[in-house]
């Protein structure tokens, strides 16, 4: 049984200057506390400098620590800290890690998980046993020559039918034309007797021959349905198997949920199935419970501990189709972890969240050009393009403000609530319709000018890498070769100093946050956008800026290019 004291950990390094938070850490945007950032800063170096257990965070100096390191897959992971008190009073903190870390629940130092399913003898290993026995058989079924053979005799019998049945009509409608002609030159003659015998004669003939394809098709369908019978008794078999594998893991999946029980500041506990329930499909996602922060606050509050802070760091590699800075601090998943934490701090009094406030608020919008068809505005960093879930004021509802007249949707293409510069406005419904054409046709020209964190080798180049949104942590964006959507990127240096690059980035496609995510990717440029508070670390600002726009006047047809400067200057 886990005890508090062998999780609490007291604080190294002196903290007597340190002033306490005043509320607790809203987990899904913040800066880190001082408290918290000495606490990871403690946190990473047992990781650097361990030897308890072994895990390849696919870091350099893994391949020294972890055994037959080309053969473990690099994993690098998320690790979550939480400042407490404890009943005497003493400052310290709790550490976790998301998921499994060296193949195991639990690791000396670490909080436990809300629910270990590795426990030997559990119901979920029982039941995992029993569902890799079904797979098992199931794909020994399915791996039976006789299906393939059967399969296969069906087909060809089903061909071979097909063929005779196809001479036996053409056969047909050659015997008609015959009888046709043996009709007219009978009628010729003028014979009624010889014409009602030849017509009696001709009857016969046309019933027989629908008789001859009435068997042969019966023919046929029988020795197709003996072979298939067979086929469908096999296949029976294996839809058999498919269902009660699938009760089976919806069984122990429900069983599982229910385990996972969440505790709160008031002693209340929810479990996955009761706190997903008004989820859209009712259905927790994997691994949810599983992160950080929800083993974090579980453990305090269980043992009686009051929390104070929280902070969650990503340590070694990036996974392949997300971005993770190593050491970046990050907030908590809204698709998993946003309703388990709702839960478990209700009640207690957080930070604000920063997403509600109004980050245009004393912002104003130069306008560069008008006329009655078309406005071009330099927008301002942090300054929605248009009004959000919680926040109205964006371009859309400034631009309205400014041109009560004009008609039309206004807005027709859009940039990041953070990147700044050039934004065309249409005044007119006409206008928006020809200007919105230009976009789709890919007429337009843009160019965006960047900062990088970092010295991007070469002059030029090409990025071209899927996207699409990481539905359990909106609005990140992954890379995804399945699902994604195409986006390509041109990039061409402006300048470099020693730790910057500052770019020109010309998209192709119009995807969300792709210029973002073509910098930070590894299989981009692996340099984030400075101030990317998604890809990269935080800034002033993010170093992205609409530079250059260049279109056909909507009336005229006029080409007509504008620019503007960003307001960040490369530094050395």
């Amino acid at each position: 049984m886990y005890l508090a004291q062998h999780c609490f950990t007291p604080f190294k390094s002196a903290i007597d200057s340190y002033e306490l938070p005043q509320r607790f850490t809203f987990p899904f945007y913040y800066e880190p506390h001082p408290l918290c950032l000495l606490a990871a800063s403690e946190l990473q170096e047992y990781l650097t400098t361990q030897t308890d257990w072994q895990h390849n965070f696919g870091l350099e100096d893994d391949s020294n620590k972890v055994a037959d390191a080309a053969k473990t897959a690099a994993i690098g992971k998320m690790f979550g800290v939480l400042i407490v008190r404890n009943s005497s009073g003493q400052l310290g903190y709790l550490a976790a890690f998301s998921g499994k870390l060296a193949e195991q629940n639990l690791l000396n130092g670490f909080v436990p998980p809300v629910f270990d399913m590795l426990t030997q003898g559990s119901f979920f290993q029982a039941g995992t046993l029993t569902l890799n026995q079904l797979t098992e058989q199931l794909q020994s079924l399915q791996q039976r020559p006789e299906i393939e053979g059967l399969t296969a005799k069906v087909a060809e019998l089903r061909s071979q039918a097909d063929s005779e049945l196809e001479t036996i009509r053409a056969q047909i409608i050659e015997n008609r034309k015959a009888r046709k002609l043996r009709r007219t030159l009978a009628e010729a003659e003028q014979n009624q007797a010889v014409i009602n015998e030849l017509n009696i004669e001709l009857g016969k003939e046309s019933v027989a021959e629908k008789f001859q394809l009435k068997a042969a098709k019966q023919e046929w369908d029988n020795r197709c349905a003996e072979v298939s019978l067979q086929l469908e008794q096999l296949l029976g078999e294996i839809a058999v198997i498919k269902s009660n594998r699938a009760l089976l893991s919806n069984k122990l999946q429900k069983q599982l949920f229910a385990q996972y029980r969440f505790l709160n500041r008031a002693g209340e506990f929810k479990d996955l199935n009761e706190i997903f329930k008004s989820a859209p499909n009712q259905q927790p996602p994997a691994g949810a419970g599983e992160c950080a922060a929800p083993k974090l606050l579980q453990f305090a509050f269980s043992q009686g501990l009051t929390p104070l802070a929280m902070a969650e760091f990503w340590w070694g590699a990036s996974p392949k189709s997300e971005i993770k800075q190593h050491k970046n601090f990050y907030g908590s998943c809204q698709g998993k972890c946003q309703p388990i934490l709702s839960h478990m701090l209700e009640g207690v009094e957080m930070d604000p969240n920063p997403l509600l406030s109004n980050p245009a608020e004393g912002k104003s919008i130069e306008v560069l050009y008008q006329d009655e068809a078309m406005a071009v505005i330099n927008k301002p960093a942090e300054f929605l393009s248009v009004p959000g879930k919680n926040v109205t004021d964006s371009v859309y509802a400034r631009m309205k403000s400014m041109f009560p007249q004009a008609t039309g949707p206004l807005i027709v293409h859009r940039l990041d609530m953070s990147t700044s510069g050039l934004m065309v406005i249409a005044l007119t419904r006409d206008a928006n319709k020809s200007l919105a054409q230009q976009f789709i046709a890919r007429t337009v020209e843009k160019r965006y000018v960047a900062q990088v964190a970092g010295v991007v080798q070469g002059e030029q180049g090409e990025i071209s890498l899927p996207l699409r949104v990481d539905l359990d942590d909106r609005p990140r964006q992954l890379v995804c070769y399945k699902h994604g959507k195409h986006a390509h990127t041109l990039w061409q240096v402006k300048s470099r100093s020693e730790k910057h690059t500052m770019l020109y980035l010309y998209p192709h496609t119009g995807r969300t946050h792709q210029l973002r995510v073509h910098c930070a990717h590894h299989d981009g440029l692996h340099l984030p956008i400075i101030g990317d508070d998604l890809y990269g670390s935080k800034a002033n600002r993010l170093h992205l800026h609409a530079q250059k726009l260049v279109l056909n006047h909507p009336v005229s047809k006029e080409r007509l290019t504008f620019e503007v400067n960003a307001d960040f200057i490369l530094e050395a």
